[in-house]
């Protein structure tokens, strides 16, 4: 072990420097691993249940609506609702995994332990994000694998999906951090998802296409970020969408980042943490 020189005594490195360059690597892995983990312990809750509920959904609105509506865009009603459920779904449980965690943690009081470790505000966004994106991936792929064959339904560009399903997670789980960290008690996040992530999931095109809009709901839906997201899925699955695509992809980017920096900077600060 190297010594110092003026004491002749071993140098121990600070334990608050990081020893993997700039980025704490190891640090952000280990978070992102508790992440994923926490949610595949108890997976017929964070992975069943979603699975179960979007093939409800699909059936109810199939049934009571599907045989009266028609082709939508120019495709059956039922493969048209396929993709919007599927992005509602994992949107949804992104914003949940990030949200109920951080909640917990305060709740707990044990938000310390994550905190303490040398994180830097970027890092500790990176590794809640992960865990919130590798379950809405998960989601997707099951109702990929296991609705989307019952259906009789493909996928056209499985890349282009798999990036839309990669921002979903991502836009949600920024703001699930922001929610997180913003709430101190359950009910303050149920009445978030209540209030903000429901009605953006449903008023976003999931289950109609804007064509079928007054001018002023077209307006509000056009700025929606969920709605691209529910659009650019729409296109990569089917081929059709209400809008351009590469639009799409910058409205929800330029959105991820703006809530990804709001994100960074409640950790950074400590804001409604370390009081």
């Amino acid at each position: 072990m190297p010594t110092d020189a003026a004491t002749q005594q071993p140098h121990r490195p600070d334990p608050g420097v990081r020893r993997f360059g700039a980025v704490n690597w190891l640090g952000m892995w280990t978070l992102a691993e508790r992440e994923i983990k926490r949610f595949l312990a108890v997976w017929t809750q964070t992975l069943l249940a979603p699975l179960v509920t979007a093939a409800l959904f699909l059936l109810i609105f199939t049934l009571a609506v599907g045989t009266r509506r028609g082709d939508v865009m120019g495709v059956s009603f039922m493969h048209f609702l396929a993709p919007g459920i599927l992005m509602m779904t994992v949107i949804q449980n992104s914003f949940a995994n990030v949200s109920s965690s951080i909640v917990i943690s305060k709740v707990q009081g044990n938000i310390v332990d994550t905190l303490m470790p040398p994180l830097s505000g970027g890092e500790l966004v990176v590794g809640y994000l992960a865990g919130g994106i590798v379950r809405g991936i998960v989601v997707a792929a099951a109702i990929m694998l296991v609705m989307f064959p019952f259906i009789g339904l493909g996928v056209q560009n499985p890349l282009m999906a798999f990036v839309w399903v990669v921002m979903g997670g991502a836009f949600l789980g920024a703001l699930g951090i922001v929610a997180g960290v913003f709430a101190n008690k359950f009910d303050q996040i149920a009445a978030i998802t209540n209030f903000i992530v429901v009605p953006l999931s449903f008023l976003s095109g999931t289950f109609y296409s804007l064509d079928t809009l007054p001018p002023a709901m077209r307006f509000l839906s056009h700025v929606n970020p969920v709605f691209y997201l529910i659009d650019g899925l729409r296109h990569a699955v089917l081929g059709v969408s209400d809008s351009s695509p590469w639009l799409g992809f910058a409205v929800v980017l330029g959105s991820t980042l703006a809530i990804g920096a709001l994100a960074w900077w409640m950790f950074r600060t400590g804001y409604r943490l370390k009081s």
